[in-house]
């Protein structure tokens, strides 16, 4: 076990409880049982540790009704009443048949998903049977091979990792560039690498255009370097001296890129037209014009757009953004509202009630970052497979409860939402 990573307002401790014990974490300790009393949890408490009342999604409830319809026809079709067990989680993401409507969301190259954690995010991901995203900017950082072209750089770590791991059939690995990684040719490199040729010739590779991510909106990648490991990279990025020159430690900034609508659709059309075996992602950040960008990338082709709600990251971020810029998860699915694309969704996802919730708004599946670090970091061996165990509970038994026995036959009925959620939002392309 390490606790070398925090995650102040977070979660923190119900992760790694559930990365510790698995499924049995979604309920009350064991010792209560006969003599504790269950009931609501008011918020805050230490019981809702990182709840934000402010929240929408936390807001909003899950309402199962009384007559289930969907029940007498499972019922009907087992000859026996249905369970919770019967629920069916499999789906398909972004062009790859997933064991869950999960996946491991990119990390990026920041200090926190170092070698170890990575490639153990990506092993544990892989028996799993669930995508995982490999971040931007890895490769101008870390480089594509090792020194000595031997080992493993933390690209090629985790996909080979991940790739060990899996079956022929479920999951897939997505490889994230941006401004700097299509400088370093990263993509290219990935599509005739014969670490990845498996995955090719079985259709799990995708290539995810990053246009933004949640934690800073509108700016690109953010990391400390020490000033050695900076000097080696200062061709590449633009060095910040934010802690003075006294300081042992560079701000490295990325390029956010540049995007318009024909922007975008040509920057698909390029993805879809040289790598034409690999899928195709786009990552949006939590804009005001979010609707109208996924509408626009599925439009080129796309085959998945994972939106990235303000409350996500697990990167290095500016204390202003991570409050005040973007727009929460849950105004991002109100906008881009219910669709047959498939519409990915990250922002605190760690438990099964937030994950349902964004489900039955229309996402295909939720991505785990934050929540995938610390189990990895609690457990290498096996955290994410028990938080994951934990998850699949949990979106049993909601998705048994408001009868239906299928997670991608949830949607917006299944919910209450606040008052404040008939704001229409505004028009496609609006400023």
């Amino acid at each position: 076990m390490s606790t070398a990573l925090v995650a102040d307002g977070f979660p923190e401790e119900q992760v790694r409880q559930r990365a510790r014990h698995g499924a049995g974490a979604v309920f009350p300790a064991e010792a209560g049982y006969g003599t504790g009393l269950l009931g609501a949890v008011p918020a805050p408490s230490p019981e809702r540790a990182g709840y934000d009342p402010e929240d929408l999604l936390e807001r909003i409830r899950i309402v199962p009704p009384v007559f289930m319809p969907e029940r007498l026809k499972k019922l009907i079709d087992l000859a026996r009443e249905p369970l919770y067990s019967d629920v069916e989680l499999d789906t398909v993401i972004g062009g790859f048949t997933s064991r869950l409507p999960l996946y491991v969301s990119a990390f990026g190259s920041t200090r926190v998903a170092s070698h170890d954690l990575g490639e153990a995010a990506g092993r544990q991901a892989g028996a799993l049977g669930i995508p995982l995203v490999i971040g931007e900017n890895v490769v101008p950082v870390n480089g594509y091979r090792s020194a000595d072209e031997a080992g493993a750089s933390p690209l090629l770590g985790r996909i080979a990792a991940y790739a060990e791991a899996a079956d022929d059939e479920h999951g897939g690995v997505v490889v994230q560039q941006s401004t700097e990684d299509a400088d370093a040719e990263v993509w290219n490199l990935v599509y005739s690498d014969p670490v990845t040729e498996p995955l090719l010739a079985t259709g799990r590779l995708a290539f995810e255009l990053k246009v933004g991510q949640g934690a800073k909106p509108g700016l690109g990648g953010l990391t400390l370097l020490d000033r050695e490991a900076a000097g080696q990279v200062a061709e590449q990025y633009s060095l910040d001296e934010v802690f003075g020159a006294g300081s042992g430690q560079v701000l490295r900034v990325a390029s956010p890129g540049t995007f318009t609508e024909e922007i975008l659709r040509q920057q698909i059309r390029l993805m879809r037209n040289n790598f034409p075996r690999a899928r195709v992602w786009v990552k949006l950040h939590p804009g005001r014009d979010v609707a109208h960008a996924a509408a626009t990338a599925w439009a080129a082709g796309a085959d998945s757009v994972t939106v990235d709600g303000a409350e996500g990251g697990t990167a290095w971020a500016p204390t202003g953004f991570l409050t005040h810029v973007g727009l929460p998860l849950a105004d991002c699915l109100r906008r881009v509202g219910p669709t047959d694309h498939c519409l990915l969704a990250s922002g605190r996802m760690w438990e099964g009630t937030r994950a349902v919730k964004a489900l039955a708004l229309g996402a295909r599946a939720v991505g785990l970052g934050r929540a995938a670090l610390l189990a990895v970091d609690e457990d290498r061996e096996a955290g994410l497979t028990r938080l994951v165990e934990a998850l699949a509970l949990e979106l049993r038994m909601l998705t048994s409860a408001v009868g239906k026995y299928h997670v991608n036959a949830l949607d917006p009925q299944d919910l209450l939402l606040p008052d404040l959620w008939e704001r229409p939002p505004a028009a496609p392309g609006a400023a």
